[in-house]
């Protein structure tokens, strides 16, 4: 193996790898967690083969994950499903909207729990590609997970009105994941709200503030192996996984060829994987200077696509269930800036058509929120005070600047640097999934 090709091999295993190794990370130090609460006071974690709940909407101050939302309560769990598979308790939502996603290693969803697919209330078990075991009496369904490690993130919608806080914690407290053996026919409650928070100590992990690095360039290559045999090769992968590993063995052999890996991985994660993280190299173009996702947790072998989504926005739904719109720039392609003011207006009946919900969310250049004395940071179907315009539209303020009077309600905070607009449609209608649908233009005012 000549340098020159082992080079290339591995810019495509740290592409290809980058996500796997990533949720190798999310699940070692969520699981760290002794019991089912949260981390930090912020973020939901439990041992493995468990969930941990919100029983509100997430804190504006967490760095797990970038694009975060304020239109659900979010629960997150990992699990190693070969060797304990997982009872998923489903309560009755009622009309509620409501998503487990499901996550194998490669960030792929599989299993369909959710309002969209009609899915009862009930057990469902969740098992490993590997698990042979017999359908317990008791449980309504079988899930099959393609790799053994996985991870679940409900997402359950909640309006900002303290009247919805409140009426959703019964379902919410019913939202409890645990291991086969302690399943024995009978809903668990667990009160979320009432779960004791885990200490964490001072991190140093966080990117330059942003979102906690997950993937170590300096690290990837000693991680890549748990990375492969976390995930058996797709139909035609199998040349690629021998070429990965002859790299792997090599490396192994030669001091040399392992430092030149390292500094192939720096390379990578400057060159290849920073850039995704603008939108513009993210998705298709939707319109009006915004772009969509494609593919988004039903990947394949799309794996730049995948990686693209890991860095910028991990653990998307399928498209059916939500379809993401982003942009970083106006509709005359200036970028977002504080310092702007801006006008996004949607024409009477153009809102996003959905069966579930849809939002607008302004994110700082980290991709996470930007605390403001508002605590806002979305507006869309959430919010029952937004005003409209007298010819039905809904126009939506962003900037740093309050723009005042009744154009308060309406208005979503932003740093005085970058920032970036994004536009979920949960549960979309067919305009949106066949993309006639284009968000509004941004108007710099």
């Amino acid at each position: 193996m000549h340098p020159g090709y082992a080079k290339t091999i591995a810019q495509m295993a740290y592409v290809w790898g980058w996500p796997i190794v990533n949720m190798l990370n999310r699940k070692a130090k969520i699981t760290q967690a002794p019991y089912p609460g949260l981390l930090g006071g912020i973020l939901p974690a439990a041992p493995r083969g468990q969930v941990g709940m919100l029983h509100d909407y997430i804190e504006p101050s967490e760095t797990f994950v970038t694009c975060p939302n304020q239109d659900v309560v979010y629960g997150l769990g990992f699990f190693s499903l070969d060797e304990e598979p997982v009872v998923a308790q489903v309560p009755d939502f009622g009309d509620r909207f409501w998503v487990y996603a499901l996550y194998d290693a490669r960030t792929d969803q599989f299993g369909q729990l959710g309002k969209p697919y009609g899915t009862k209330p009930g057990f469902y078990l969740l098992v490993g590609p590997r698990w042979n075991g017999l359908k317990p009496d008791g449980i309504t369904d079988v899930i099959r997970s393609s790799t053994s490690l996985a991870n679940a993130i409900p997402r359950i919608f909640q309006d900002d009105t303290p009247e919805d806080k409140k009426a959703i914690q019964s379902a919410i407290n019913q939202v409890v994941f645990y291991p086969l053996k302690d399943f024995n026919g009978e809903m668990k409650t667990i009160e979320w709200a009432n779960v004791k928070d885990i200490p964490v100590p001072p991190s140093s992990d966080a990117d330059g503030g942003g979102e906690t690095k997950w993937v170590i360039p300096e690290k990837f290559f000693d991680q890549f192996g748990d990375a492969i045999a976390a995930a058996d090769p797709l139909p035609g992968e199998e040349a690629m996984y021998g070429q990965f590993r002859l790299l792997q063995d090599a490396a192994a052999k030669d001091p040399e060829l392992k430092k030149l890996l390292v500094e192939i991985a720096k390379e990578t994660e400057e060159n290849v994987i920073h850039p995704f993280f603008e939108w513009k190299h993210n998705g298709r173009p939707a319109g009006n200077g915004w772009n969509r996702s494609t593919n988004n947790a039903q990947f394949g072998v799309d794996y730049f696509n995948r990686t693209g989504t890991s860095k910028s926005n991990m653990f998307d739904n399928r498209p059916n269930e939500t379809q993401y719109f982003y942009t970083d720039y106006d509709a005359s392609g200036k970028e977002l800036t504080g310092s702007g003011n801006y006008a996004i207006t949607f024409a009477a009946g153009q809102e996003p058509p959905v069966n579930g919900f849809w939002s607008l969310t302004l994110y700082n250049d980290k991709h996470l929120f930007h605390a403001n004395d508002l605590k806002r940071y979305s507006l869309g179907t959430k919010n029952k005070n937004l005003k409209r315009n007298t010819d039905g539209s809904l126009t939506l303020h962003a900037g740093a600047k309050n723009p005042g009077g009744d154009k308060e309600s309406n208005w979503v905070p932003a740093p005085d640097g970058r920032f970036s607009l994004y536009i979920r449609a949960y549960w979309g209608k067919e305009p949106i999934l066949d993309g006639s649908w284009q968000p509004p233009k941004i108007e710099a005012l």
